[in-house]
């Protein structure tokens, strides 16, 4: 009898990857949109927004009811919070079953089988055989016309707010071969659009035959599959931008012009006590060089205001960042400690000026995004439909510059990659005109 599996995912493109990874592994389940009624609860976690183990133990206190209605009902930990806080999480919350860091996903059957058997299982290892290889192929099941695929994982920069290097370990990237077998196995499926992942994506140096690839190599080989026809990546580190993936931008037509490319501060001197490794004025040279490799780039970025010791003059050096670069999209948060990372042990910015600092910087990235969608009205521009809308007759799709664009058109199916011209921009999304 078919089992039924709830996953719930918290954080960033790499965690929505590793849950289908997940679901697919464990066999005998079907994934479900509900917790009610599930034979076993997976929350895949993330370490990096602030109070995320609170959180954690907060959503595994909903499910109490749930698991005393069902002494059956299994409940598991996994993702960056099961790495870093592994034994304790079943300590403070005796009903959960399983716990299983980032790097062991692929032994979660034998995880599963023993929490059956009535034992706890914990596995936060970073085993040295490769995941990847021991996951089972993906199935043949028809899917939507997007999808991630991981290509590398970890981080050795080692920035003074981040766990990732303790969570996900160090930097490795995926074979060759095997990124592109998962890519044709993913077009097969019905996937016309792929984003390529990592901590540091742009970090990738992948073997092939005794050879090492780049990102921008992988890439311009990933974009000779026919049916696909957009390729993405993210998240990338300034320092890791090389001179092949800048020309890409430019040469590869079906790389799209969007790129999220963190700074986190404008300031130097705070740059360099989060240990970026890069200056304010290189990376806006390279953001110049990118830029004239392909005018229309849209660009994203991240940014954390409130960082221990940041003054009034570091964060006006940001601002003055975001005035010149011209962002149309960005993440923007308030500093929070991140338990055994450097910055952990600096004395905090007052929480009313990081506040104040935050809501400063929201406002201006605001204005920048909303300039940046209405600019796109009039312009034509390529869209790939992805799903229905909530009018009749209407249909959702992302454009190159990944905005959300709503099409009217009853010709139009799931996966289409049509022409339209912008002719309205809303709050959060525009309108398009089937060309």
């Amino acid at each position: 009898m078919t089992k039924k599996l709830y996953i719930k995912t918290y954080g960033c493109q790499m965690n929505v990857y590793d849950s289908e990874r997940m679901a697919e592994v464990l066999e005998g389940y079907e994934q479900v949109e509900s917790p009610d009624g599930a034979d076993m609860i997976l929350l895949n976690t993330c370490h990096i927004r602030e109070k995320a183990a609170e959180k954690v133990y907060s959503e595994l206190g909903r499910y109490k009811d749930l698991k005393q209605a069902n002494p059956d009902l299994k409940i598991g930990v996994a993702g960056c919070v099961a790495q870093a806080e592994g034994e304790e999480i079943m300590r403070r919350q005796p009903m959960v079953d399983l716990v299983v860091g980032p790097q062991s996903y692929h032994r979660l059957p034998e995880l599963e089988a023993r929490a059956r058997a009535g034992q706890k299982a914990l596995d936060t290892d970073f085993p040295e055989e490769d995941k990847f290889e021991k996951l089972k192929r993906r199935p043949k099941a028809q899917r939507g016309p997007t999808a991630f695929l991981t290509v590398q994982e970890g981080c050795d920069k080692f920035c003074a707010f981040c766990v990732v290097p303790y969570t996900r370990g160090a930097e490795a990237s995926r074979p060759v071969a095997r990124v592109l077998a998962e890519a044709e196995e993913l077009v097969a499926r019905g996937v016309r659009e792929i984003t390529l992942l990592g901590q540091n994506v742009n970090a990738y140096h992948g073997e092939d035959g005794g050879e090492t690839w780049g990102l921008a190599r992988l890439i311009r080989r990933l974009a000779e599959i026919d049916e696909l026809k957009r390729i993405r990546f993210t998240t990338s580190h300034p320092n890791d931008m090389e001179d092949d993936l800048i020309a890409a931008h430019g040469d590869c037509e079906k790389l799209m012009p969007y790129l999220h490319l963190p700074v986190q501060s404008g300031s130097d001197r705070i740059l360099k006590r989060m240990n970026r490794k890069h200056t304010a004025a290189s990376y806006i040279a390279l953001i110049e060089r990118i830029r004239a490799a392909r005018p229309d780039l849209l660009l994203s970025g991240d940014f954390i205001v409130g960082f221990p010791e940041e003054t009034e003059e570091d964060f006006q050096a940001t601002l003055d960042l975001i005035e010149r670069v011209r962002y149309g999209a960005a993440y923007s948060f308030k500093y929070s400690a991140r338990p055994g990372t450097p910055a952990a042990e600096r004395p905090d910015v007052a929480a009313d000026v990081a506040n104040d600092r935050l809501q400063r910087l929201q406002a201006l990235i605001t204005r920048q995004q909303r300039a940046a969608q209405d600019a796109m009205v009039g312009r034509e521009v390529h869209v790939l439909i992805e799903k229905p809308g909530r009018m009749p007759g209407q249909m959702v799709g992302k454009s190159d510059h990944l905005h959300a664009v709503h099409v009217t058109s009853d010709a139009l199916d799931v996966g289409d990659l049509v022409k339209v011209r912008i002719t309205d921009s809303g709050p959060n999304s525009l309108a398009g005109r089937l060309l």
